[in-house]
């Protein structure tokens, strides 16, 4: 079977019984046609593994249960050894609707209305165009503290900061997936700043989204305040590593498998 360009990141756990509609979506839209599917199950305890073989879409297996943020990286370093030129990441629970592939892989191919290439792209839920989308006070309260600090300290507007749903070319998850660079449990408003600060080309296009049916959210809970305070405390921490520290302010280059410097 030859490689795809794009690769299609899904990290799950213990979703058996929203996966097999994301599948089922996916096919429906032929994206299998276009991009490879790839699965990283984090130590599920529920059949979600067992259903991605059963499909046979490429999968990865986590021992033990190590987080959303270890999830996605574990998809970059896939991405990135086996040399994909775009990654578009998603939800397995079935709330990021198929149909905004084909917008996000337009974009990073610099084939959206402006012609410009992405390195990062944005589904956002909170543009004018998005389709509705049911948002609690406490997620919106969030969402507008992390526009706030994104857009005084890098100048840029933001209108969806804590998307899951995003399209990433390859200096971008090639960068994601070395030690470090990302943040293993919660990256969302966080990793984004990183990135703008970096220099890295960020877009935003309008998503259509849908709320979860069945399973629990990793926000669930009282789980919000503690991600808030986490990331408001991670945002800082940006802050003062890229500009007060200046580190990791590098020249974004990587290496194609056999070595060679790509720029």
């Amino acid at each position: 079977m030859i490689q795809k360009e794009l690769l299609i990141i899904i990290p799950a756990y213990n979703e058996e019984k929203n996966i097999i509609r994301v599948f089922e979506q996916l096919e429906k839209l032929k994206i299998p046609a276009i991009a490879d599917i790839l699965v990283i199950d984090d130590a599920s305890t529920d059949r979600t593994g067992s259903i991605v073989t059963e499909k046979q879409y490429d999968l990865v297996t986590h021992i033990y249960n190590l987080g959303y943020g270890s999830a996605l990286q574990s998809g970059y370093k896939y991405a990135a050894r086996r040399n994909y030129e775009y990654v578009i990441q998603m939800d397995a629970d079935g709330q990021h609707d198929v149909s905004n592939i084909p917008v996000i892989y337009k974009e990073l191919q610099g084939k959206g209305a402006d012609a410009e290439k992405a390195d990062i792209v944005l589904g956002s839920r909170f543009m004018k165009e998005s389709s509705d989308f049911p948002v609690s006070f406490l997620k919106k309260s969030a969402c507008a503290t992390f526009r706030f600090l994104i857009r005084q300290v890098t100048g840029r507007s933001v209108a969806d900061p804590t998307t899951g749903l995003q399209g990433l070319g390859r200096e971008a998850f090639f960068y994601y997936s070395k030690y470090n660079h990302f943040d293993d449990k919660y990256p969302d408003a966080n990793m984004l700043m990183q990135m703008l600060l970096l220099g890295y080309r960020v877009k935003e296009v309008p998503a259509v989204m849908h709320a979860r049916e069945s399973g629990q959210s990793m926000h669930s809970g009282l789980k919000p305040g503690w991600y808030m305070l986490r990331m408001l405390f991670s945002m800082l921490t940006v802050i003062f590593r890229i500009k007060i520290l200046r580190m990791d302010m590098i020249p974004k280059t990587y290496k194609d498998s056999c070595g060679k410097v790509k720029t």
